[in-house]
Parts: structure tokens; C-alpha cells; sequence
């Protein structure tokens, strides 16, 4: 399981932002977060209640759930995980480039820090319609980088989950229009929270 606070399918509580609303200003607006984070994040867990509510599944922790449903319910349980995921993946002083053990895997598995950001950026940019893109580790340890289309996430084909960018337009409409590029950019060079990556990959190498 992971460590940062998840949303909770028991007693249905939206996990609480790692940070204050305005906290990602000016790469990413406060009214960007609030209609994101209480509009559409909150929608999902409402859904998946309605969903599930009196089944087994309501018994599950968010992320056994993710994992083991299918169709509408898993829809609505990994796009709740994900964004619990994606909050807790920026920092309002994020984007100092990695260090340790994961600037080792970075550089071993891309070439070099530079090179990692470039494939992070164009699975974003690049990715046609809603998803995400995400950094992960393999179950071999080795790191990769991957878009998924819609809810999907890189939970089901067994790899960790290290880091995120969403590029539904919610994420980024209100701040930019349609110019994704120019979020994806804030994102990987301002926000991004690698130490949360690295503990992710620590956790990793820990179930390896």
C-alpha cells in the first residue's frame, strides 16, 4: 500500500491537500485547485460511494480496489487514487532536481536527468485526450516513463508509481486554456516533488 494519506472507501473522507489552496500559485491557480480538487475529485469519490455502498467492495481499501475491480467501478476508484496520488506528486517548492539513489536509476535508465524530463514532458504533451503521465519503476527496479489513457494507471500492469502529471483539462483549463504545454512545463520544472518520488521508489525496492 502506499504511504501518502489516500481517500478513504471505509468512511468515505476525501484525503485533505498536502498544501494550502494557493500554494502552487502562479504555475497552477488557486481557483484551478478548488474546482479540481472539490468539483471533480470529490465527484469521483461520491460516484464510487453510490457505486459500491452496502457491496464487499466497500470494505476494500482504495487501493485493493483499484486493483481488483473492472468497468465503472474502476473508473471511479483509480481516478480518486490518482488524484490523491497526483496531489501528494507537487510541492509548492518542488522541481529541485533528484538526488541519491533515484538520480543514480535516472541517469543509469535515461541517460540523464535532462533526458527524463524531456520523455516526462512529451508522454504528456504528447498523450491524445484525457490521462496521465506518470514516472515508474518496473518490477525489476528499472524506471520508465508512460502515459495512460483515461483512469488507467500504472498499478494494474504491476509496476510503482513514482510521480504523476494529470492532463485531463481540468487540471490546466482555467490557468491556460489549451495550452497544455505550458502546464506540463510549470509542472516538471517548478513543482514536482522528488523527494515524494524517492520515497516511492525506496518502498520499491523495499517489496522487491
Amino acid at each position: 500500500m502506499t504511504s501518502f494519506e489516500a481517500s478513504s472507501i471505509r468512511t468515505w473522507r476525501l484525503a485533505p491537500l498536502p498544501w494550502e489552496r494557493d500554494a502552487l500559485e502562479p504555475h497552477v491557480g488557486a481557483r484551478t485547485v478548488e474546482l479540481h480538487y472539490e468539483k471533480h475529485h470529490r465527484g469521483y469519490l461520491e460516484k464510487l460511494r453510490e457505486a459500491i455502498e452496502g457491496k464487499p467492495d466497500a470494505q476494500l481499501d482504495l487501493e485493493e480496489l483499484v486493483r481488483s475491480s473492472h468497468g465503472h467501478v474502476f473508473d471511479l476508484a483509480a481516478q480518486v487514487w490518482n488524484h490523491d496520488f497526483y496531489w501528494n506528486s507537487l510541492a509548492p517548492d518542488g522541481a529541485r532536481q533528484p538526488e541519491g539513489e533515484l538520480r543514480a536509476r535516472i541517469e543509469r535508465d535515461f541517460g540523464s536527468f535532462d533526458e527524463c524530463r524531456r520523455r516526462l514532458a512529451e508522454a504528456a504533451n504528447g498523450h491524445f485526450g484525457s490521462g496521465w503521465a506518470w514516472l515508474a519503476a518496473e518490477l525489476d527496479g528499472r524506471l520508465r516513463v508512460l502515459a495512460t489513457h483515461d483512469a488507467a494507471n500504472p498499478l494494474g500492469g504491476g509496476l510503482t508509481p513514482l510521480l504523476t502529471i494529470d492532463v485531463w483539462e481540468h487540471a490546466y483549463y482555467l490557468d491556460v486554456q489549451n495550452e497544455r504545454d505550458r502546464y506540463v512545463a510549470a509542472v516538471i520544472d517548478h513543482l514536482l516533488d522528488w523527494e515524494f518520488a524517492a520515497r516511492n521508489l525506496g518502498r520499491a525496492g523495499q517489496r522487491g
